[in-house]
């Protein structure tokens, strides 16, 4: 059972930089590093969204926060040259395909260009023995198949942002095949699903359109109740992450491309989703369709999860009625002014418990 108290095991001490430290996921990532007892340096651009995470957590006070960006590969190699780090999870990315359409070249530096940089430092330093990019579920070439798209599917996501997450990944493969044969460092791609948890406060996602909604007394508006995703909980893909990093730190043959998702009962429609929040949320929470006629979205995507099961005997932990109850009561407590970290953590050291 991999949760905190088996994190604690392996990352106590350890060196680790994560890119993308400000965002939502990054945050939370460098909130269970810190439990941990790991010795985190970020880096990142400033926090993406006014409020954030990383604020509301007070981030700075456990992590080593420097603020760049993966663009700039000078920077990026003064601050391994000074962090050395042994593991890296690299989280840095334009994350919104709405927002890959209105600024496509911004889009591929960053996923792209972001990624090489990285990669660069990595091998530059041999401090790194471990290494995870994390990229999308939508990094593969969309036919709108009814069943969950494998490891060997082909790569090729249509909008630029899915596109440039399908280059991340070739870039990754390049780099492990040209200069990590000699086993000197691991290096694995991972997939997840679309997230939900507390603390996402990015446009253009459903769950933080529902507590804006919920804050402002409005209706909830659904651009597109039928598309179908692999909705899961923002910790699921997180330990997953941590625990292939490990693994693959002292096995070399763990490393590779991983999907993680939720099961098949837990891949719902937008609108199922929503009807969902409304439930738990109470009151008069309600949605309205409103097709607003959008950029090109895949209408239907699941992941088969079978790879990351079998080899690292990987589950998930909550199922979707779990995940958005978690989700609601972060949500009610930043709402109500309480203390949110607090509540991070209590779902930190739940999760994984059985």
């Amino acid at each position: 059972m991999y949760n905190l108290e088996t994190c604690k095991e392996f990352y106590q001490g350890r060196r680790v930089l994560v890119t993308g430290h400000t965002g939502f996921k990054g945050a939370w990532l460098c909130r269970i590093l810190a439990l941990a007892g790991a010795k985190v340096t970020g880096y990142a651009l400033k926090a993406p969204t006014d409020p954030s995470l990383a604020d509301l957590a007070g981030l700075g006070d456990y992590v080593d926060s420097v603020i760049g960006d993966v663009r700039d590969l000078e920077h990026l190699k003064q601050v391994f040259g000074q962090v050395q780090p042994e593991i890296v999870l690299h989280l840095a990315a334009q994350p919104i395909v709405r927002d890959s359409y209105r600024d496509p070249v911004c889009t591929y530096e960053t996923n792209v260009m972001g990624t090489v940089n990285v990669l660069e430092c990595v091998r530059l330093f041999p401090c790194v023995r471990s290494m995870v990019n994390v990229t999308t579920d939508k990094v593969y070439e969309n036919k709108e198949w009814e069943y969950g798209y494998r490891e060997c599917d082909p790569l090729d996501g249509y909008d630029p942002y899915s596109n440039s997450k399908s280059c991340s990944e070739l870039v990754t493969h390049s780099y492990q095949k040209s200069f990590f044969q000699d086993g000197r460092c691991a290096i694995s791609t991972a997939r997840a699903g679309n997230v939900i948890g507390g603390g996402d406060f990015a446009n253009d996602r459903i769950i933080p359109d529902c507590v804006r909604a919920m804050a402002a007394g409005q209706e909830i508006v659904v651009r597109n109740p039928y598309s179908t995703r692999p909705f899961q909980h923002v910790l699921e893909p997180l330990f997953a992450y941590l625990q292939i990093a490990q693994r693959q730190y002292g096995d070399g043959r763990y490393q590779g491309c991983y999907n993680i998702g939720p099961d098949e009962c837990d891949c719902v429609t937008t609108g199922e989703l929503v009807t969902l929040f409304c439930e738990l949320w109470g009151g008069q929470a309600h949605w309205v369709n409103r097709h607003d006629g959008g950029p090109h979205e895949a209408n239907f995507l699941k992941l088969d999860c079978s790879k990351v099961k079998h080899t690292l005997g990987w589950k998930p932990r909550w199922h979707i009625r779990e995940a958005l109850e978690e989700t609601v009561a972060w949500s009610r407590a930043y709402l109500a002014g309480e203390d949110v970290l607090a509540v991070m953590d209590r779902q930190i050291r739940a999760y994984g418990l059985e």
